[in-house]
């Protein structure tokens, strides 16, 4: 469902798309940066993590500044996911 939902926002670059994905997608947004991200989400009570998650070589090789996560445990719910998926409308509108 998450996959699903946060393809559809405006922007939206998934990144390390695995075919077995665990419980978490890592993104960028063309609007704003990772941190910018996170500070709006935050701002609504929704939880990411954003910077190089302990993979800084990588990123620096690929040539990505940065990336925003967003995990899932077994306790989140659709409407978590419809909240996470609102937040990043809601950056979209604030920085395009």
């Amino acid at each position: 469902y998450a996959l699903e939902q946060i393809k559809e926002v405006k922007g939206m670059e998934l990144r390390g798309q695995a075919d077995n994905m665990a419980g978490m997608l890592s993104f960028t947004m063309e609007s704003a940066h990772p941190h910018d991200i996170g500070t709006i989400l935050d701002q609504d009570g929704i939880a990411i993590r954003a910077g190089h998650h302990c993979a800084q070589p990588v990123m620096d090789f690929m040539n990505i500044p940065a990336t925003a996560r967003a995990s899932f445990g077994l306790y989140n719910t659709t409407n978590d996911i419809d909240r996470l998926i609102n937040g990043l409308h809601k950056v979209n509108r604030i920085f395009a």
